[in-house]
């Protein structure tokens, strides 16, 4: 299995980015995993780049009104994910007026991770976070519990 996270905008805020990579680094003791930063534009111009970025790919699209599963749950959307195609799955993330429909339609699934509505970059941080804990559950080790 390989994780790539496809998002629109950067993080540039330190003590983030640093949250960040550190979770990055967590995930990729388990799974191979890449960080995609799409420069923010309209959605026509996203959707072409959505598609590049994920092409042969399981695809996740993180939307508010998606599908919402808690973290033992989420592991097993994950190893499903995995296990299809050439074992590549993508969660995109959306900038500030969400991933464009025609992107989000194409996608494979659609994953909520709160009702709440977070910031890109507080969202990315917190889909890692549960990457990270998804391998840990789907190993049994303690972090997860």
């Amino acid at each position: 299995m390989r994780i790539v996270v496809v998002a629109v905008g950067r993080v540039k805020d330190k003590p983030l980015r640093a949250a960040l990579d550190d979770y990055l680094g967590r995930v990729r003791r388990y799974v191979p995993c890449d960080e995609i930063e799409l420069e923010d534009a309209p959605p026509a111009r996203l959707v072409p780049l959505f598609a590049k970025k994920t092409e042969g790919s399981t695809t996740i699209a993180l939307e508010v009104m998606g599908r919402a599963l808690d973290s033992p749950s989420f592991a097993q959307a994950v190893e499903r994910a995995g296990s299809r195609g050439k074992g590549v799955v993508s969660f995109l993330i959306g900038g500030a007026d969400g991933i464009p429909p025609e992107t989000s339609r194409a996608a494979h699934d659609r994953l909520s991770l709160s009702t709440l509505t977070f910031p890109h970059r507080l969202a990315r941080l917190v889909l890692v976070e549960q990457i990270y804990r998804a391998m840990t559950i789907l190993r049994g080790e303690p972090y997860a519990h």
